[in-house]
């Protein structure tokens, strides 16, 4: 069952052909995940949506609340019997159609889907896992490279790239040829005692787990989070590399080229964050 603006729908209920999500691609997107129930990182998520929606320049109804938001999340678990699972959710939010480019109105609709997901909190995936560059495109350095927006193009014809060369994955560049992300969230590259990510600015998405990670790697004295660039030539010199996101927490990545890596720190880093995850 999908929850469309706060009506419990049947998943085989259609939106409309005008949809703009659909046309083109006016639409924001969370992916939260939802253990035993309980939100993960929702305050985080709730204040990066409302963000995205400003620069969209989307109109943020009086009644988006955290509490009213996060009661219709409530209510689309309720209804696919999944209140005190553990799952996955995703609430979209997209302009109200009308219009070409220039949209008739700001207002917007929401939706929210639902999906069981297998582990309560993050399991390490200790498996080969390797990646490789994606270079037929670049990610522009720019503030809306950061939205979890649905122009997802450059992503989805990376995974296909990565699927065909029988990859896990793959790192994407930005114009400047600098490393910003992986297709599917936030890269990570430890080498000695320092652990270096992507700033947002040079257009890596402002993922919700890339920030739980800074915060776990500031707790930690003996490690110097560093947010700065990330050329290619600095992988094969990694002494680890990880990649970050809401559903899976960290894949530590095995492989890249020649080089394989070692994991203590993504595994030292996932136990912290399920610790977090329990006390709170």
């Amino acid at each position: 069952m999908t929850n469309f603006n706060e009506n419990i729908l049947d998943n085989n209920t259609l939106l409309s052909i005008q949809n703009r999500g659909f046309t083109y691609g006016d639409a924001l997107f969370e992916t939260i995940k939802i253990s035993n129930g309980k939100l993960l990182f929702w305050e985080d998520h709730y204040f990066r949506l409302m963000a995205s929606m400003r620069i969209m320049r989307m109109e943020i109804p009086m009644k988006f609340t955290m509490e009213f938001l996060e009661a219709q999340i409530q209510k689309t678990l309720d209804s696919n019997q999944l209140g005190n699972k553990s799952s996955r959710i995703k609430l979209t939010v997209f302009r109200n159609e009308g219009g070409l480019y220039l949209p008739n109105t700001n207002d917007v609709s929401f939706l929210i889907t639902v999906k069981a997901i297998e582990h309560d909190l993050y399991v390490h995936n200790e498996g080969f896992y390797e990646v490789d560059l994606f270079k037929d495109y670049y990610v522009s350095p720019s503030l809306l490279s950061t939205l979890k927006s649905n122009n997802k193009a450059l992503n989805v014809v990376g995974s296909i790239y990565a699927k065909e060369n029988k990859l896990h994955n793959c790192f994407v560049l930005n114009t400047d040829k600098k490393i910003v992300e992986a297709l599917n969230g936030n890269v990570f590259l430890v080498k000695g005692n320092i652990i270096k990510t992507p700033p947002v600015n040079e257009g890596c998405l402002k993922g919700v787990m890339r920030k739980q990670i800074i915060e776990l790697i500031n707790g930690i004295p003996e490690y110097e989070l560093v947010e700065d660039s990330i050329s290619p030539f600095e992988l094969q010199k990694a002494d680890e590399i990880f990649i970050t996101n809401v559903i899976v927490g960290i894949q530590s990545v095995t492989k890249y080229r020649k080089k394989t890596f070692t994991n203590e720190v993504a595994i030292n880093l996932l136990q912290k964050l399920n610790i977090k995850i329990r006390l709170n």
